[in-house]
């Protein structure tokens, strides 16, 4: 830290308790300087030799018949005076950063200008600040933070300016300029220290500076004064967007993130929080990029918890919306609030929904299919969540953004097992989300023994099951040499579809991984998509043939697969349900595309044209 040094006289000040001050000296005292509860017992000549203020206040009181002179306005206080009059004295003054300030606006308040005397207060402090304090890198910042109770003085000596601009300029200097002394919070990465850094010759190599080693120092400014810090660094124009970034994303984890919940929650003056949130959202550089989606987000839910203005989230959420392929999860899970209009729903889906609209606005394809459906995969957990507003936000996909719907059919099934309570009707138009002929074999497998689904999605599953295992057995017939049973990768035998299962909890076979993300086969061709529905089909009858012993009462199709027993299982509950009710049973609550009666015969002579010899 810089200082400097005035007068050489030693300092004769005296301090009597908390409210006297005076100087050690044989001379009587002849005049009575009052700051605040402070008296000062001093002499005319060396203050009033110095400061013409002074010199009209004695003036005036002297006519009064009184030696008291009044100065509780002067800013800085009694600390400040107490600076100014010891170098009235000639004692020795220390100068630094946390003080300087103070007794410039002093000297400047009690006229100590080189009007009076040359080489006066004014002057030299002037000197030191420019030559020393604005050339200091944490010296700028501790001056600027001691602006604010000054703030009508140093408005007048534009001193807040000097600061700011001292401040931007070493923030934009070039990092090969840099050195490490110049921060003072920052810590280095091990990266940056790691080793003894040293060259061939045993000298000590420099540090690469990174480009953002000023911001986490400007966090601890008051956001007014930040924001100016931030303002200038940009007009500037040689720091990136990028950095420009992380500077403001550090701000906001010191002054908001980090206690916004506790100040929300017990009711505290969040008058801060939103200052900080309102600079940190106005100062967001224009390039795509330079903010994280994650930092948008998390700004949008402070945005909300703070019931701040609508313009501010309509501006995050078109930030938001056109990098959205960046987002997570966890980041979208944005409380609702209390004016969304659905109730008691725990998340705002509406905001989510706004934001995919504006990224569809932008790309013809939609690269976050996957991210919304684990977003509605985690909503649906919501008992207070509306279907509509939940097949609403999966409607608003495009059809060729969902090669695979098998995260589709995880949030469908979430849904169906959260909320029981569901009609036909309503089972119905929630299945009709989805494409059966979409979903990947182990997804089909988890469907079939899925008691939540209307049969007749299950039938359907199974059907198209039977299609890719009918494609699957005529390229196998065309390669004899290949095996109609395949493996399992890990070289074990697939087992029965529903005893394999049945051993795991739900949320296991959800966890597996195998689900979620996995390449879809729809090939009704040779090839490796045909191998994966054999598989699939291979594993839907292998518990059947083994509780037959392998014996000949399981027929088998001309190319050798054995045709799932559950599908006439199915097909005959479908059948005797119908006759029992008339036509009219749960099995009217089937997706789109779903089969009718004539269909689903049709189906069935597919199922015994393919299974019998």
């Amino acid at each position: 830290m810089k200082y400097m040094k005035l007068g050489s006289k030693p300092d004769a000040f005296q301090t009597e308790g908390n409210s006297i001050r005076s100087v050690a000296t044989e001379l009587a005292v002849d005049i009575v300087v009052t700051v605040g509860d402070v008296k000062f017992y001093l002499h005319k000549f060396p203050l009033l030799s110095k400061s013409s203020r002074l010199q009209t206040l004695v003036a005036s009181t002297s006519e009064e018949g009184s030696d008291e002179v009044d100065i509780s306005d002067i800013p800085g206080g009694p600390a400040a005076f107490e600076v100014c009059a010891k170098f009235c004295y000639g004692m020795v003054v220390t100068l630094n950063a946390y003080n300087v300030l103070a007794a410039r606006c002093a000297a400047e308040y009690l006229e100590m200008s080189e009007t009076v005397e040359k080489g006066n207060l004014v002057y030299k402090i002037d000197v030191f600040l420019s030559a020393s304090i604005f050339r200091a890198w944490k010296d700028s910042i501790i001056v600027l933070q001691s602006t604010r109770p000054l703030q009508r003085w140093t408005d007048s000596l534009k001193v807040v300016n000097h600061c700011v601009d001292a401040i931007a300029s070493r923030a934009s200097t070039d990092p090969s300029e840099v050195d490490w002394s110049y921060t003072y919070s920052r810590r280095k990465l091990p990266s940056e220290t790691d080793g003894d850094a040293r060259g061939w010759n045993g000298v000590r190599k420099r540090q690469a500076v990174p480009r953002d080693w000023w911001v986490e120092d400007l966090c601890d400014l008051e956001v007014c004064l930040y924001r100016k810090v931030i303002l200038a660094i940009k007009a500037k124009g040689r720091t990136g967007g990028a950095v420009v970034g992380e500077a403001l994303r550090a701000y906001a984890c010191r002054r908001l993130f980090g206690s916004l919940d506790h100040a929300v929650s017990d009711g505290l003056d969040c008058t801060k929080h939103r200052a900080a949130l309102e600079a940190v959202a106005d100062l967001l550089p224009a390039e795509k990029g330079s903010v994280s989606c994650g930092l948008l987000l998390k700004l949008l839910r402070a945005s909300c918890l703070l019931e701040s203005g609508q313009a501010y989230r309509g501006e995050l959420i078109r930030r938001i919306g056109a990098q959205l392929e960046r987002a997570s999860v966890p980041d979208l899970l944005i409380p609702a609030d209390s004016g969304d209009g659905d109730g008691d729903a725990t998340y705002n889906v509406g905001m989510v929904a706004a934001m995919l609209e504006e990224f569809l606005l932008h790309h013809k394809l939609a690269a976050v299919a996957k991210l919304v459906d684990g977003y509605l995969s985690e909503i649906a957990k919501d008992p207070c969540l509306p279907l509509e507003t939940f097949v609403a936000l999966a409607e608003s996909m495009p059809p060729l953004s969902r090669p695979v719907h098998d995260a589709l059919y995880r949030a469908i099934d979430v849904y169906l097992k959260e909320h029981p309570g569901l009609s036909k009707g309503e089972k119905k138009r929630l299945c009709a989300l989805m494409d059966c002929r979409k979903l990947t074999a182990d997804a089909s497998e988890h469907a079939v023994q899925n008691e939540r689904l209307p049969l007749r999605v299950v039938v359907q599953v199974l059907f198209f099951e039977q299609v890719r295992q009918s494609a699957a057995a005529a390229a196998a017939s065309a390669a004899p040499a290949r095996s109609l049973i395949l493996p399992r990768d890990d070289g074990a035998s697939y087992g029965s579809s529903r005893s394999a299962t049945t051993t795991a909890t739900e949320d296991e076979q959800w966890g597996s991984g195998a689900v979620v993300g996995a390449p879809v086969t729809t090939s009704t061709s040779g090839g490796a998509g045909d191998a994966g529905s054999l598989r699939s089909m291979s594993q839907l009858s292998a518990n059947e043939n083994g509780r037959s012993g392998g014996g000949g009462d399981r027929k088998k199709a001309k190319g050798g697969a054995v045709a799932p027993a559950p599908v006439k299982r199915v097909l005959g509950k479908l059948w005797s349900g119908k006759a029992s009710s008339g036509g009219s049973d749960d099995t009217s609550a089937s997706p789109v595309g779903s089969l009718n009666l004539e269909e689903t015969k049709s189906m069935s002579s597919q199922i015994t044209r393919h299974s019998v010899s």
